[in-house]
């Protein structure tokens, strides 16, 4: 999947499985954090709720040898895991 579809497609699972209340997909800028202040301020169970979709929707293992911080800093760098893992 092209890189920029991917964040579409990412935007849109992460409003929907997070249950995003008045938050658009569009809204969601690709470089705005996930987690912590001046972000989203997502918690861990976000965190978990975001394996779980990684999991169905893309059918990528998110073990614990993962970097998850990094990985799940924005929606950028989450699509560049999931691109990474996808191949």
């Amino acid at each position: 999947m092209e890189r920029a579809n991917l964040i579409s497609d990412l935007r849109k699972n992460l409003v929907e499985c997070l249950n995003l209340e008045g938050v658009g997909d569009d809204e969601l800028a690709p470089s705005t954090p996930l987690f912590g202040d001046g972000g989203l301020g997502l918690d861990s169970v976000d965190a978990l709720e975001i394996v779980v979709m990684l999991e169905k929707k893309y059918g990528i293992v998110v073990d614990s040898g993962v970097n998850s911080k990094e990985a799940f800093y924005s929606i950028e760098k989450l699509a560049d895991f999931v691109a990474e893992r996808a191949k």
